[in-house]
């Protein structure tokens, strides 16, 4: 008798995976799959039938239930993360979309999202599809946040997802003490355009501001990759406050009508959402760098009143000669941290197109210059050794225009760091931090400098500075790679495992450098056959990829000090 034929539904599916089930089951075998069966029929399998779901399928670390009601469904994933005493610590994904149903399995890309979303989720929390969210958004009382679209692996498209913190439920506070500096952040301004096109000019303006504030030395100031990941919502003031660790945000807009551009901006004392300062500005387009200019003095006498004029006279930068190449330079940044081939493609040539435009224009040739330094970074220079050599000539330039451009300084000492001479990265990187206290990349980059130079405290301290300074960066990923690679080098292979999990898991991780950390941590773990699967998913975004071209690019202060990292590597089975 032949079996029936396959059909399809709309149904929601709930992907639940186990955290760190492969080091679990590395410690204790026989246990832990004892656990897990006691746990799924004691406690998972009882709590999904109440909510009306059943299980479909059971893997070795994880569950796939399906339920008629999206609700149901997201109130079971509330439920389970809520237990008091949980077994195990899971990440759970919800989707509803279209399955295949073939006899007590179900499958297709309605089960496929759901997989991807669990994935992105951190321990503890439920991360759902755009089209869960809108039909829970009123029906279950708890605080989604817009991670904005992700693309997953193996989906076409990218997905609008949202996280939930079941904890969150309980009254807010706030993730990070405030400092003792008086502490901004600066979201991006909407553009009020009726050409969408404009966006580059409202960005602009924000970026410009933070690089201004920035450079105040008694200011702390949220890193521009954090706040525009804010850009596009209705925010809560008081929650972007929370969630950023600052006493005042700045929000504002921008409209350009032909030849004129109306500038408007607020500075909010985040916890009450008591407005400090407001202001409109009306002026001719060629006079948006005097704009700029005003605003930030205006900015920084209503946040600290005692700053002196000599201070406020510091962070003012020479403007480019013209608006062409400060809007080439703004598209170019805009590729620089999007972190793809294509975009580092991009980046590039907008980068050059600016600085040919206005060769005094530095923050042009000092983007270019560690434009230079990521393609090498990220093996998508054709030639290491001409793109450092670019990449430096560039930020010679840039300090020439101006001797005080923390970027600058901070492309230089990366570009050292890939060349060997660890000390003058170190010196670089730090001068940049004292010109720029608020720079978070730069303090990403010392980190791994001073990895390199095998001091491994300090590596970690300039990651969790880099971290406390962009808590929402977008290439997070990048420092937790770091974090992970520090750790590597210090033979503490347990820690180095978690920030690799932690770098895998985030939902921008791009390039080789997670899955790297991956193999390299596994295998020095003795766990070679999950190290290996790694090792093959670096050799996939790197095929030509070998042991000894790490060795050349990554030179130690001390001799020997990379071969934990380039031992894991081996073992895993990157060539040699």
């Amino acid at each position: 008798m032949s079996a029936p034929p396959a059909t399809r539904r709309l149904a929601a599916v709930l992907a639940a995976d186990v955290v760190g089930y492969s080091r679990l089951m590395g410690e204790d075998e026989a246990g832990t799959q004892r656990k897990m069966t006691d746990w799924i029929a004691q406690t998972v399998r009882p709590l999904i039938t109440s909510h009306n779901g059943r299980i479909f399928k059971l893997m070795g670390d994880g569950v796939l239930a399906e339920f008629g009601s999206v609700v149901d469904a997201v109130q079971c994933a509330l439920e389970w993360q809520r237990l008091p005493t949980p077994a195990f610590a899971v990440r759970i994904g919800v989707n509803l979309g279209d399955i295949i149903v073939e006899g007590d399995d179900i499958f297709g890309e309605g089960v496929n999202i759901a997989a991807r979303l669990e994935a992105q989720a951190d321990p503890g929390t439920i991360c759902i599809s755009d089209v869960v969210h809108g039909q829970i958004k009123n029906k279950v009382d708890v605080r989604m946040d817009d991670l904005g679209s992700l693309s997953l692996k193996n989906i076409a498209d990218p997905v609008r997802t949202w996280q939930i913190a079941p904890e969150d439920d309980a009254a807010p506070t706030a993730a990070f003490e405030l400092p003792e500096k008086p502490s901004i952040a600066v979201l991006p301004f909407d553009n009020m355009s009726t050409d969408p096109e404009y966006a580059f000019l409202a960005d602009g303006i924000s970026e410009d501001l933070i690089t201004a504030l920035s450079k105040v030395r008694w200011f702390f100031v949220i890193a521009r990759n954090s706040t525009f990941t804010y850009k596009g919502q209705a925010v809560d003031i008081k929650r972007v406050g929370r969630e950023l660790g600052v006493r005042y945000v700045m929000e504002g807009s921008v409209r350009k009508a032909g030849n004129r551009v109306r500038v408007t901006a607020q500075l909010i004392e985040a916890a009450t959402g008591h407005h400090v300062w407001a202001e409109r500005y009306d002026r001719e387009i060629e006079d948006i760098f005097d704009l700029q200019d005003e605003m930030t003095q205006t900015i920084i006498g209503a946040v600290e009143p005692e700053i002196s004029a000599v201070e406020r006279a510091a962070v003012s930068s020479k403007a480019p000669e013209t608006l062409d190449a400060w809007e080439i330079f703004q598209r170019g940044v805009f590729h620089m941290w999007s972190y793809s081939q294509e975009d580092h493609a991009n980046a590039l040539k907008f980068l050059t197109r600016a600085s040919e435009l206005d060769p005094n224009f530095g923050p042009a040739h000092a983007y270019r210059a560690y434009v230079h330094y990521q393609g090498v970074v990220m093996h998508w220079s054709d030639n290491f050794e001409a793109s450092l050599r670019e990449g430096m000539i560039a930020a010679r330039k840039a300090l020439a225009a101006d001797p005080r451009d923390a970027v600058a300084f901070f492309a230089i000492g990366r570009i050292h760091m890939m060349q060997g001479n660890q000390a003058d990265s170190i010196a670089a990187l730090e001068n940049s931090v004292k010109l720029n206290p608020s720079f978070a990349q730069a303090y990403h980059g010392l980190s791994m400098s001073l990895a390199l130079d095998g001091r491994y405290d300090d590596a970690t301290a300039a990651g969790q500075q880099a971290e406390r300074l962009s808590p929402r960066d977008p290439i997070m990923w990048a420092t937790f790679a770091v974090q992970a690679f520090t750790y590597l080098l210090a033979e503490d292979f347990e820690n180095a495992l978690d920030w690799a999990q932690r770098t895998l898991r985030h939902p921008n991780a791009a390039g080789y450098w997670p899955s790297a950390m991956m193999a390299a941590s596994l295998a020095n773990l003795g766990r070679i056959e999950d190290a290996q699967r790694y090792a093959r998913d670096v050799l996939e975004e790197v095929p030509h990829l070998t042991v000894s071209e790490l060795s050349g690019l990554y030179r130690t202060t001390k001799p020997g000090a990379l071969e934990p990292y380039l031992k894991g590597l081996r073992i895993a089975g990157i060539p040699e």
